[in-house]
């Protein structure tokens, strides 16, 4: 990510014939027809009123590529209530729609500790959150999140605390972010990094003609989806919702 939170590769990305457009276009699906189908049939008519104004509201941001989308939210916001999350942690806001699903998967008393370089992209979304009555429940944090993390790690009482941490931001910190975040995710608890599979460009050859941005950060995401892979201190599975989701549940 660039010093303004924005990463310095998405906004000169051209999208080539043929390739999603506009939000929610990350899904790895080959058939846009499809990935549309899943939308329109499961998707949208379930979509809380907040997330899809929040959604429409991003798709018109000039950096929509960096938000959730709407499949991914969905899956978020049931997942937390499968393991009844109360307190989460996010790295990675940008207008909140990730964070918004979180939000209203809570209990009322749940609590979201928020973290991202870039207040003005939070605000965007900040008063649909507020509308739909769940910013009490939100932490924000503006600045990088390693030095919050570190003093986090400091304190023992905030060791294995967390039941559910998502990371969507600087991919070449992920690695940084993990060694910190298996400190203060509870046993039992989830550690979800977005992303992983990097728009299918993990498993591309070396010299494949890629987007810039692409070819920059997946070496990162390479190392990560291998570190992962065989972390003792983890259960994964590897989804490939929207961009590709790791779950990792802490089993010690």
């Amino acid at each position: 990510m660039g010093a303004n939170g924005i990463d310095p590769f998405i906004h000169t990305w051209k999208p080539e014939a043929g390739a999603h457009l506009g939000f929610g276009h990350k899904g790895l699906l080959q058939s846009d027809d499809l990935y549309q189908y899943i939308l329109e049939t499961s998707v949208y008519p379930r979509e809380p009123e907040p997330l899809k104004e929040l959604r429409e509201m991003t798709a018109k941001h000039p950096w929509n590529l960096m938000s959730t989308a709407a499949d991914e939210g969905q899956f978020l916001n049931m997942l937390l209530k499968l393991i009844n999350a109360k307190k989460t942690m996010e790295i990675g806001v940008f207008t909140g729609y990730s964070l918004l699903a979180t939000a209203l998967a809570l209990p009322q008393d749940g609590k979201i500790l928020a973290m991202d370089v870039n207040r003005e992209h939070y605000e965007l979304g900040l008063p649909i959150i507020e509308k739909a009555g769940v910013a009490h429940k939100i932490d924000f944090k503006e600045g990088p999140a390693l030095p919050v993390l570190d003093q986090l790690v400091e304190d023992d009482k905030n060791h294995g605390t967390f039941d559910f941490i998502f990371v969507d931001a600087d991919k070449d910190n992920y690695l940084n972010y993990h060694k910190r975040l298996i400190e203060l995710v509870k046993v039992g608890g989830l550690i979800g990094y977005d992303n992983t599979l990097w728009n299918g460009s993990v498993a591309a050859p070396a010299d494949a003609p890629l987007p810039e941005y692409l070819i920059y950060y997946r070496p990162f995401l390479v190392e990560l989806n291998k570190a992962l892979a065989v972390d003792p201190r983890i259960e994964i599975s590897m989804l490939s919702i929207s961009d590709g989701i790791t779950l990792c549940r802490r089993i010690k």
